[in-house]
């Protein structure tokens, strides 16, 4: 006689067994997705299916990313191994289930170190990795172990970090007694994504945050603070000297403005630095240029023609020089045009007779001037003033009283230009 059971032809409706040691040591600290994961593919384990990680993503209602995550994750407590295969694709590999009570209760002597695999196997033959090893322990002072060795190489892969960059940062990180392995694998995965790939370009970084270091130091000092500089405010003194590029001399003037407030702070010097940087840029603290106000724009007239008339003044210094008898008629014109205006206002009978005598004058003097100039290769009017808008003569204005069209076509460049050529 033979007993036989029916076998369940549903895989589904099967049993899946899962260690106590794994409840209790792992689960209970682990992150809710990546339990999941571990579990559905011990399913697919006992069943001795193969299923990809991104049918296990779609089932699971999960990103690929976070299935691959959370394979590096157990892989790094040492619950599973990676069994990679001979593929450029670092996401080539099988996944082996560690026997969780012989990695507790057997034979350790004679194992390998729970979540070495093949892969950190194959690493530590590698000469590099084998100096970055020597150079981790001859700084930390002890052995690492085989999880923080396995946590050390996934660098070299998920950082893209060369191993003399990783040892560097290592010893660095100890050094200022930041022993944490979480916070030396976030102290090298910022320099990776920084681009560093060698240990010069970080000692060369690292020298130049010394030297921030101690500029935010003297600007903390000159406002009487003994504490350090939070992240923002290092980003607000940064703009001072990369993007406003002042010198340290300026800010500090600047920060010698906050004598006569209660609560020195980094906000108020940034006010003073930024109304410094627009009056000398004219353009805002984004780099932008601003809006020319009213103010500006007849400072801009007030300046060309101060400019006009100073050309005019060496144009007719120029002509006397050559015809000194010009000069002499310019002055009998301007005592004649004084003469005329109190005759008009008078209450003199004959003038009329008189006005008409001194127009006379003025005219023949005119005349007289107009023929020196031609004779002497001058033109009529070069003594008079050249405006660049004739409509307005610069002042911006119609008689009308409307804005002339060069309004409008005033610009920040015109005025630095300007501004210039009276600095000249």
């Amino acid at each position: 006689m033979a007993f036989r059971r029916e076998k369940i032809k549903d895989n589904f409706l099967l049993d899946t067994s899962v260690e106590n040691l794994f409840i209790t040591e792992y689960m209970a600290v682990a992150p809710g997705d990546f339990v999941k994961v571990y579990l559905f593919a011990q399913m697919y384990a006992g069943l001795g299916q193969e299923i990809t990680n991104e049918e296990i993503a779609k089932y699971l209602s999960m990103e690929h990313e976070d299935v691959l995550q959370a394979w590096t994750y157990w892989e790094k407590m040492g619950v599973i191994r990676k069994i990679r295969h001979e593929s450029a694709d670092k996401f080539d590999y099988d996944v082996e289930f560690v026997l969780l009570k012989e990695q507790f209760y057997g034979d350790k002597e004679s194992k390998t170190p729970a979540g070495l695999d093949q892969g950190m196997q194959s690493a530590m033959g590698d000469k590099d990795v084998q100096e970055m090893f020597q150079a981790i322990e001859k700084a930390s002072g002890r052995v690492l172990s085989g999880t923080e060795m396995m946590e050390v190489v996934s660098w070299i892969n998920d950082f893209n970090a060369a191993p003399e960059v990783i040892a560097y940062g290592y010893a660095y990180c100890v050094k200022r007694k930041k022993t944490n392995i979480k916070y030396i694998a976030a102290v090298i995965n910022g320099w990776t994504q920084r681009g560093f790939r060698d240990v010069a370009a970080v000692e060369k970084y690292l020298s130049e945050m010394d030297k921030k270091n101690h500029m935010y130091k003297r600007i903390f000092h000159a406002l009487g603070f003994s504490r350090n500089a939070t992240e923002q405010e290092r980003k607000i003194m940064d703009t001072w000297f990369e993007d406003m590029e002042f010198s340290m001399d300026r800010i500090l003037e600047a920060c010698s403005k906050t004598t006569g407030i209660a609560n020195p702070n980094i906000n108020y010097v940034n006010k003073v630095l930024v109304n410094w940087y627009e009056e000398r840029t004219g353009k805002d603290k984004s780099g932008k240029r601003k809006e020319l106000t009213l103010t500006e724009i007849s400072q801009y007239y007030e300046m060309l023609r101060r400019k006009e008339e100073r050309e005019a003044d060496a144009r007719r210094e120029e002509v006397f020089a050559k015809v000194p008898r010009i000069r002499e008629i310019e002055d009998e014109l301007s005592a004649g045009s004084r003469e005329l205006s109190r005759v008009i206002i008078s209450d003199a009978v004959d003038k009329r007779e008189v006005s008409e005598r001194i127009k006379e004058k003025a005219s023949t003097l005119n005349t007289e001037k107009a023929f020196l100039l031609t004779d002497n290769g001058f033109e009529l009017d070069y003594m008079d003033m050249r405006y660049e808008c004739p409509l307005c003569r610069d002042t911006g204005m119609l008689e009308t009283g409307e804005k002339c069209q060069c309004f409008g076509e005033v610009s920040r460049t015109k005025i630095e230009q300007l501004m210039e050529a009276e600095n000249r």
